[in-house]
């Protein structure tokens, strides 16, 4: 088992450089013929960030401090793990004449959109941390912890790709149950809405949201300048692994017929 380690650690420092690659080509792609570019990814959570606060603020009178970071706290990490698994979708598809030309490691390319997303996340940060500036927003220490919730996120979107690739290759109507179950999981995730309107048995269930979590985790950090329990930790972390052991135990299992559906 030790030996079979060490046979993917050295597989992967082996092509180290080709991740890049493919990362590199993911966030040109995204941005090819686009004016403003990269520029985008600040951009792009400022606008639904301006959007968000005047529908909830004005219309529904949501009463919450700070609402512009509160929403940006848990979009950006919500949305790091939703894109990052839809664009995963059909990394393995969409890399399939590739894939029949030359041995590469397969879990490359789903882990590859993955990457490219946490990229892209550090720049849209750069957009929260100015809002939290221009509103007067105090700059916790406890947002060098950041990097913590990012990598509990990181081991459950990866885990998640790496499912959800090995499984479109098979049955390709998965990425329409997708879209909706991603809707569906946005609006059970407090992103734009406090979770105690929520009744007691809802409350309960969202236990189970592994998103709900990591949003609390961040906002914790961001907002109140608290450092979470060991408990929701180990919550976070459980949550992290246990998809990453799900996903890769089936993408390993499956891989090998992928040139046969492709």
């Amino acid at each position: 088992m030790i030996h079979g380690l060490k046979v993917k650690i050295d597989v992967f420092i082996k092509y180290r450089n080709l991740l890049e690659n493919l990362v590199s080509r993911d966030i040109k792609v995204r941005y090819r013929r686009s004016v403003l570019g990269m520029l985008w990814t600040v951009l792009n959570p400022l606008l639904m960030m301006v959007v968000i606060t005047i529908v909830f603020s004005t219309l529904f009178k949501q009463n919450i401090e700070h609402f512009p970071i509160y929403y940006l706290s848990g979009s950006l990490i919500f949305s790091f793990s939703s894109e990052t698994t839809s664009n995963a979708l059909y990394s393995i598809i969409g890399n399939a004449s590739l894939m029949k030309k030359v041995y590469i490691p397969k879990y490359l390319f789903p882990v590859s959109k993955v990457v490219s997303g946490l990229v892209n996340l550090g720049f849209s940060l750069i957009a929260m941390f100015v809002v939290m500036l221009a509103m007067g927003v105090e700059c916790r220490i406890t947002l060098l912890l950041l990097p913590i919730p990012i990598f509990y996120t990181f081991l459950f979107a990866t885990g998640l790709g790496l499912l959800l690739s090995a499984a479109t290759v098979f049955f390709r109507d998965i990425s329409h149950f997708y879209g909706v179950f991603v809707m569906a999981w946005t609006y059970f995730t407090p992103i734009f809405y406090p979770v105690d309107i929520l009744p007691e048995t809802a409350r309960k269930v969202m236990d189970f949201n592994p998103m709900y979590h990591y949003v609390q985790y961040m906002r914790e950090l961001i907002l109140y300048g608290n450092f979470p329990s060991m408990r929701e930790n180990l919550i976070c972390f459980l949550f992290g692994a246990g998809m990453l052991l799900i996903g890769t135990w089936v993408f390993y299992r499956k891989q090998d017929k992928f040139v046969l559906y492709v």
